[in-house]
């Protein structure tokens, strides 16, 4: 028991949110890389701001409520909430810094350079773009905005979450000075935030940021005042739902009510730039009911997301990768059976380099298949325009048994996943909403279909979304299959899902929350036994986050038995490498490029009887408790191999890899005299490769453009 102690000691772990923030800045880096092309570079730059609205709106908040509720308790790293909390502020702080001279300093000049001129300030008009300007706000801008003054009779008004804003101080023009009031006016999300004007220059492009053309012309809202001075801010609310299912009769009514209270939420940060008047900052901090600590002066435009927009600028082809088209399953040639293809063995799919056309057809052909009698899904987060929708629906009214389990709690996506479950249930699918106090967040899909021999399941596994628009963003894998043990557990989990029956046993499913944590424990310690009786061990594997208290301490004990652990961990990471006598035996990557890393991998040497699994979950208490999540293995040797190839190749990368240091940060490979492997590129590649080109590829009907990252 002591040994285990050992392992526990909070100086050996990191802190989760702060660990978090380092991957933000990981994906900041990128944006800082001279060798990317000039409009990718400001995409990672908006990537960062989203990134950083939403760990404010989720995880800040939350360790707020942690500090109003009095909860003294610490995490795995020994911090309590409030001592997270001001170190998350003093880090963020210098996040935004970062970022924003990487903007003003590199970006904006470098854009100049190439003929992309965004204006900081409307001073900076000359008479032509002023005369411009002033007519574009007239006709566009000017009927949509709703100035709101703030007095005796008109209270403070609702700032709504993540909205850009203008406060301006008025005085009367009719009244001694020295009286001030305050008014706000919302910029309108309605409208594009960037908007081209006409240009000083020949061939040079130029945009001007839609809040300064408002605050160029705010005088006309206020026609009975003096503006004595305008400047944007934005406020981010705490937009963690909170749900008793026990008490919800209704969930899907009681998740509307909270979504309609999310625009109310505790306001948790504020932003303002950095020239705001003082008497306006204490207006806004009040009326706000926000800590000083809390208020954020930026140097620069509020709200980077916008950057998205200028990485799609027509005619800037050079300064941006060239896109990359998905190619074809090599296995699978589009139109033909895609269950005979199945019954010839296992196939292995890799987004967003091959396809997730097979995956659509799968349903679309399951969907007017004579012989399917059933088909049963779990969606998480769908695209907006989801083919899968479209094909469960027809099913439904093809006199199939439909069942759909949709996640009503996705975060961010509850509203989208409200109206496809309705939409599914007026077509006649059986829509569930999951088990009371979990998430489902698996990724499976059952055909039930009858055939010459009997009845046969075919079942797609997989380790990301059924979502054919981040299908072409985030790096996933995935399996058909029709074997048999496979497609009872599929069954199981479907009759768990929907009726809370678990069977006495299952095949070769791994399911969380009832024994996922168990088989990993139980996998690492097989591979800590090898190494003590001096057989050659290791453990590789891939995921999105790495924060289980019980999971770190269990490789630090295998490291420190002598197992080689090597692990690609996008984002969070909670374990330390190189501790001395702990973990030594350890490294960390981190991938961040053009795609997001998504796929989870786990491989054991198993004293050569390798065993290899994919599924949807992270090493994180959440996934292994409160979610339904599937660990699936991967045993066609051929399949097997592939598997290998992408971990192997990750593990390579010398090129978009950071290597997690024991000091806590990440630095890029030295890749000095050494063949540069960026294994992104790579897989791109080779997927080109391995099909014909006169036979290369799906039609374009489903391929739109990439959404920003999680």
């Amino acid at each position: 028991m002591e040994k285990e102690k050992e392992f526990l000691k909070p100086e050996y772990y990191e802190n989760r949110e702060l660990s978090w923030l380092k991957f933000d800045h990981r994906v900041l880096n990128e944006a800082r890389d001279k060798t990317i092309p000039l409009l990718e570079r400001l995409k990672f730059v908006s990537i960062t701001s989203s990134n950083l609205d939403e760990f404010f709106m989720v995880r800040v908040a939350s360790l707020k409520d942690m500090v109003h509720a009095g909860y003294k308790k610490t995490d795995i790293a020994g911090m309590t909430a409030q001592e997270q909390l001001e170190a998350i502020n003093k880090d963020t702080r210098a996040l935004v810094e970062l970022q924003y001279s990487t903007y003003n300093r590199s970006l904006v000049p470098l854009l100049s350079n190439h003929g992309i001129e965004i204006l900081g300030t409307h001073e900076e008009l000359n008479q032509e773009q002023k005369e411009y300007v002033d007519h574009y706000f007239q006709e566009n801008v000017y009927p949509v905005l709703t100035p709101m003054a703030v007095d005796a009779s008109r209270p403070f008004p609702l700032i709504q979450n993540k909205s850009l804003n203008i406060a301006a101080l008025l005085s009367k023009k009719d009244e001694k000075k020295g009286e001030t009031e305050f008014a706000t006016v919302q910029v309108p999300s309605v409208l594009s935030r960037i908007v081209q004007i006409p240009s000083a220059k020949e061939g040079v492009k130029t945009f001007l940021l839609l809040e300064q053309i408002i605050e160029r012309n705010i005088q006309q809202l206020f026609l009975n005042y003096n503006v004595l001075c305008a400047y944007p801010y934005r406020i981010m609310r705490n937009a963690d739902l909170s749900i008793d299912e026990d008490e919800a009769e209704d969930l899907l009514q009681e998740i509307q009510k909270q979504l309609k209270k999310r625009q109310w939420g505790e306001v948790i940060r504020l932003e303002v730039e950095e020239k705001i008047d003082k008497r306006l900052l204490q207006i806004l901090k009040q009326d706000l009911h926000i800590a000083q600590e809390d208020i954020f002066k930026i140097g620069g435009p509020l709200d980077l997301t916008f950057l998205m927009k200028m990485y799609g600028l027509e005619g800037a082809d050079d300064l941006r990768y060239a896109p990359y088209k998905p190619q074809r399953v090599p296995q699978i040639t589009p139109g033909e059976d895609i269950f005979a293809v199945i019954r010839k063995g296992d196939v292995l799919l890799h987004h967003p380099y091959q396809t997730f056309d097979p995956v659509v057809d799968f349903i679309r052909q399951a969907s007017v298949d004579p012989n399917v009698l059933a088909i049963k899904q779990t969606l998480y987060r769908v695209s907006g325009n989801s083919p899968i929708i479209a094909s469960l629906a027809q099913a439904a009214e093809n006199g199939k048994q439909v069942s759909v389990l949709v996640e009503l709690k996705a975060r961010f996506d509850e509203e989208n996943n409200i109206v496809w479950a309705k939409k599914l249930e007026k077509a006649g699918c059986h829509v569930i909403y999951g088990l009371v106090g979990l998430k489902t967040h698996s990724k499976i899909a059952l055909v039930v279909r009858r055939e010459e021999d009997g009845i046969r399941r075919y079942v797609h596994l997989g380790t990301g979304n059924y979502n054919d628009s981040t299908a072409k963003l985030y790096t996933d894998l995935g399996i058909f299959t029709c074997s048999e043990a496979i497609g009872e557990d599929a069954t199981a989990v479907f009759n768990m899902l929907s009726g809370y029956s678990e069977p006495l046993s299952w095949n070769k499913l791994v399911v969380a929350p009832i024994w996922l944590r168990k088989r990993f424990l139980k996998l690492i310690k097989r591979e800590m036994k090898h190494a003590q009786e001096g057989k050659e061990s290791f453990i590789k594997a891939k995921m999105n986050s790495l924060c289980d208290r019980d999971v770190i301490a269990a490789l630090y004990e295998a490291s420190a038995a002598g197992v080689k652990i090597e692990l690609v961990v996008r984002g969070i990471c909670c374990l330390k490498t190189g501790i001395p006598g702990i973990s030594e035996n350890i490294t960390v990557h981190s991938i961040v490029g053009n795609f997001l890393e998504h796929s989870r991998i786990f491989w054991f040497h198993n004293d050569g009887q390798e065993e290899i699994y994919m599924g949807s979950a992270d090493w994180m208490p959440r996934n292994l408790d409160r979610r339904v999540e599937i660990m699936f293995p991967v045993e066609d040797e051929q399949l097997m191999d592939q598997v290998r190839h992408v971990l192997e190749t990750q593990l390579a990368d010398n090129t978009k890899a950071h290597i997690l240091k024991p000091d806590g940060t990440y630095e890029k490979v030295d890749k000095r005299g050494k063949k540069l492997v960026d294994s992104q590129q790579q897989f791109c590649e080779e997927a080109n490769a391995a099909i014909p080109k006169q036979a290369n590829a799906y039609q374009d009907r489903l391929f739109i453009p990439a959404e920003p990252m999680e």
